[in-house]
């Protein structure tokens, strides 16, 4: 069985604010008693996409041992880029690699499991889209993996990016969701051994169904999307913070919690 810990929509942007809510969460993670086997981090991470938000986003989340609140996390922390995350600072100050502005995709094993982080940001816009090299990155990983699977039987595969391939029934999340869908349909209908697509962005934690298989929204650390019955204004800001656990089990089935911290 797989635990994978997830948070989405940190949005830092330099107030205290901001950091207090992500810090919460993250304190929260540390203090289990069991860890989870990952951190997955989907999108959204910066809410400028500013190279001293991604310093503090690698402080909070225990990378490159720096920072005051730095001492590494007890398990993987997994991130990909959201909208308002700007690829090159992104992995300048997050991942420590060459500034690029590429797509930024990557493969993780996690225990028997792969978890495959996907950029579906377009940059410099709201919507989302997995591009051609994406799309040729994914295929090229799940035929290597298939390969190996004839040696060592099936391994299942989570995919996990920012836009949710669906619509969530609000107009905001609705209007800048993932592009071209039918193209990521047609990816899971060939390749049966993808469990399940775990997304962002809209700030609600939700949980449907696309291409006969498991889709789960994960909830946003920075503020909670109002539904159209719940009242006027969009951002709940003092909903509480919120994040999902995914369990994976032995039959591959995929089973979402959500919890508020």
């Amino acid at each position: 069985m797989l635990v994978l810990a997830q948070i989405s929509d940190l949005h830092l942007d330099g107030t205290p604010r901001a950091t207090e809510r992500a810090r919460r969460v993250i304190d929260h993670l540390r203090a289990l008693p069991v860890p989870p086997d990952a951190l997955l981090v989907t999108g959204d991470i910066a809410d400028h996409g500013a190279e001293p938000e991604y310093e503090e986003a690698a402080a909070l989340l225990g990378l490159h041992g720096t920072g005051t609140h730095a001492s590494a996390l007890p398990f993987p922390v997994l991130p990909c880029p959201g909208n308002h995350d700007s690829r090159a600072p992104y992995r300048k100050a997050l991942l420590r690699e060459p500034a690029s502005e590429g797509p930024v995709n990557r493969a993780h094993r996690v225990g028997d499991a792969m978890v495959l982080m996907c950029d579906s940001s377009i940059p410099g816009a709201d919507e989302g889209l997995l591009d051609e090299e994406t799309y040729g990155w994914l295929e090229g990983t799940l035929d290597e993996l298939d390969q190996l699977d004839e040696l060592e039987g099936e391994t299942p595969v989570l995919l996990a990016f920012h836009h949710p391939p669906v619509a969530l029934h609000h107009p905001l999340p609705d209007a800048y969701q993932l592009q071209r869908p039918q193209r990521l349909a047609a990816l899971l209908e060939r390749r049966p051994q993808i469990a399940g697509v775990i997304t962002g962005h809209a700030h609600t934690p939700a949980a449907t169904v696309f291409a006969g298989r498991p889709l789960v929204v994960g909830p946003g650390v920075t503020w909670t999307l109002r539904l159209p019955w719940e009242g006027e204004g969009v951002a709940d800001r003092d909903a509480p913070v919120r994040l999902a656990f995914h369990i994976l089990d032995d039959e591959h089935r995929l089973t979402t919690h959500f919890r508020v911290v």
